[in-house]
This record gives C-alpha cells, sequence and structure tokens, in this order.
C-alpha cells in the first residue's frame, strides 16, 4: 500500500508539475498569441494604410495615365500634321525647283531665237542640271538624263553664223559707193583721163651729138633730105621731133574729144538710160537701205525676208549699174553667195527637258 501510495503522490507531483509546465506553455502560447494578434493587427493596420497609399498612387497614376495618353494623342496629331507639312513642303519644294528649271530654260530658249546663240540655252541646261544633283530626288533623274540629252543634241546642232552674215552686208553697203552707173556719161574716157593723168608726161630730151641715136639718120629718107654740113643736122632734129610730138599730141586731143562728143553703148534694160544722174546718189541710198532691212531681217531670224531684200538689190544692181567694173562683180559675187547662205535653220530646242518636267510635275502633283 505504501508502495501505491508513494506512486499515487509521485503520480500527483509529476500531474502537478506537469500541470504547471503546461499552464506556463499555455500562458506563453497565449503571449505569443497576443502578440501575433498584436503584430497582425499593426500589419492590418499597416496594410491598410498601404493600400490606401496604394489606391491614392493608383488613382494618381491613372490621372498621369489619361494625361499621358491625351498628351500622347495630342502628339500623335501633332506628328501627323507634323509629317503633313513636312511633305507639304517636301512637295512644294520639288514643284518650286521644277517651276524655276522650267521658266528658266523657257526664258533661255527666248533669248536664243533673239540672239541666235545657243549658248543661253545651253547655259540654263547646265544649271538646271546642277540644281538637280544638288536636289538629290530620285524620282528626278529622268529629268536630268533628258537635260543631258539635249545639251548634246544642242551642242552637235548646225546652225547660221549670223554675225558672219551682218559683217558681210555691212562691207556689201560700203562697196556700193563704188559702183558705176550703166548710163554715165564719159566712164571709159574718163577713165582714160585718170590714167593718162596719173602718169607723168615728160618730153622727149633732143638728142645730143654724142649719142648714138643723133649720129645715125631715122630714115634713108631723111638722110637724103638733111644738109651735108654737121653743124645743121642737131638743129633740124630737134625741129622734126618736137614737131612730130606737136602734132601726135593735137591728134590725140582730137581723137579723144570726138569720142566724148559720140558714144555708142548696148544698154538692156531701157530704165538705165531714163535715170537722171543726179538720181544716183539716191538709187545707191536705196541700195544700202534695202541691204540694211536685209540685215535686220537677218538678226530678226527673218531669214525669207532678208533673202527677197537681196534679190531685189541683185536685181537693181543687174537693171541700172554697169556690169563690166571690178565693183559690180565683186558685189554681185557677195549677193550670189549670200542668198546660197540665207537659208532657214531651225534652232534647236529643249523639247525633252520640258516634257521630262512636265511628266514630273504631274508626278509630284499626284502623290
Amino acid at each position: 500500500m505504501r508502495w501505491l501510495a508513494l506512486l499515487s503522490l509521485a503520480a500527483a507531483v509529476l500531474a502537478l508539475v506537469l500541470g504547471g509546465y503546461l499552464w506556463q506553455e499555455l500562458e506563453r502560447a497565449k503571449q505569443e498569441m497576443a502578440r501575433r494578434a498584436t503584430d497582425a493587427t499593426t500589419q492590418a493596420t499597416e496594410a491598410r494604410t498601404l493600400a490606401g497609399q496604394a489606391d491614392t498612387l493608383t488613382q494618381t497614376l491613372q490621372a498621369r495615365l489619361s494625361v499621358a495618353e491625351v498628351r500622347l494623342s495630342e502628339v500623335s496629331l501633332q506628328r501627323s500634321q507634323l509629317d503633313e507639312l513636312m511633305l507639304s513642303l517636301s512637295r512644294s519644294r520639288d514643284d518650286s525647283l521644277l517651276q524655276d528649271i522650267e521658266s528658266a530654260l523657257r526664258l533661255a530658249e527666248q533669248q536664243t531665237q533673239l540672239t541666235g546663240s545657243v549658248q543661253p540655252l545651253i547655259s540654263a541646261l547646265q544649271a538646271a542640271d546642277q540644281r538637280i544633283a544638288r536636289a538629290a530626288q530620285p524620282r528626278l533623274n529622268p529629268v536630268q538624263r533628258a537635260i543631258a540629252r539635249d545639251i548634246e543634241r544642242i551642242q552637235e546642232a548646225a546652225l547660221l553664223d549670223v554675225p558672219a552674215l551682218t559683217q558681210r552686208l555691212d562691207e556689201l553697203m560700203r562697196q556700193v559707193d563704188g559702183l558705176t552707173l550703166a548710163q554715165a556719161v564719159g566712164r571709159a574716157s574718163g577713165a582714160g583721163l585718170a590714167a593718162a593723168s596719173a602718169q607723168p608726161t615728160e618730153e622727149p630730151s633732143p638728142p645730143t651729138p654724142s649719142s648714138p641715136a643723133a649720129a645715125q639718120p631715122e630714115s634713108q629718107e631723111g638722110a637724103t633730105a638733111l644738109p651735108a654740113d654737121p653743124a645743121v643736122v642737131p638743129w633740124l632734129d630737134r625741129a622734126r621731133l618736137w614737131w612730130g610730138d606737136l602734132l601726135g599730141r593735137v591728134w590725140l586731143s582730137t581723137v579723144e574729144q570726138g569720142g566724148q562728143l559720140v558714144r555708142v553703148s548696148r544698154i538692156d534694160h531701157p530704165e538705165a538710160a531714163l535715170l537722171a544722174p543726179e538720181q544716183g546718189f539716191f538709187l545707191r541710198e536705196n541700195l544700202k537701205l534695202q541691204l540694211l532691212n536685209a540685215r535686220l531681217a537677218v538678226l530678226a531670224r527673218q531669214m525669207d525676208t532678208a533673202r527677197a531684200d537681196v534679190r531685189a538689190v541683185d536685181a537693181t544692181l543687174a537693171r541700172y549699174f554697169e556690169p563690166e567694173t571690178l565693183a559690180y562683180r565683186q558685189v554681185r559675187e557677195g549677193l550670189q553667195r549670200l542668198q546660197e547662205e540665207l537659208r532657214d535653220v531651225a534652232l534647236p530646242r529643249p523639247d525633252e527637258s520640258l516634257a521630262a518636267l512636265g511628266v514630273a510635275a504631274m508626278t509630284t502633283g499626284g502623290r
């Protein structure tokens, strides 16, 4: 019984110890649970605070996002407007470039028509080629190739030498004053008198006794008629030579004066004989005016008018002027060469370049 009581006592003590330990553990668990509950409450409070802050931040972010979306839409609209503006500016720049090049080419074409020289047109084409090269637009490459072909074609074109033609017309106007009218009285004798007056007249010196010509008689008859005295021979020779020279000059003068009184010539055009001598000045001035009209027609590129004026001058020349003179032949030859050289030569035009510019302008306007 004693061992049973001890065992019960021990069991009771053990149960008491275990109950105390369990109590302590329970208290410790309670404290831990209270601490954890406090921590959970604190954490929940912090979580609620953080949730409120997150909610506020979310609302702020949403507001910022909406503002950003509005700004993005505005930026997109501005970007589209800017792209449209850049496209419009590029299109306007290309259109302006094409219009400037076309205007320059047409102005150079007018200068070529006025001056008769292709240098203004070639310069305008080269300047247009440089401007297109600086623009660096691939769609303008056909225009650049057309300009290169036009430059090559214009440089190889055959043109009239207008300055040389005008210089020859000026020379013909200067030669008109040297022409002789067909009805001019005494033109041949006048020329002979002028040639005779140009030569100095020298009286033959009487032969001296020491010269061999004086020692020999001219003919056998003179030798028989001369006296035998040698002192008388020189005086008789001088007298005979003087009388022979005087009679010869009188005879030449008589023949010359008679030729001036009566002259027989052939005039193919009767109107040349009816022209008064004092009207020759006006006839020559009319020829100069016709040649001046031909010169103006050449400068104006009116070759038909120039040829008509030259033919009129040639007809007037053949009708009223003496054809046997050197000045007449020179003028007629010059007029004939002019009639052969005054031909209609069309000046080259930049048609291919203008067509390419038109196609490029249509492409620019339709894109």
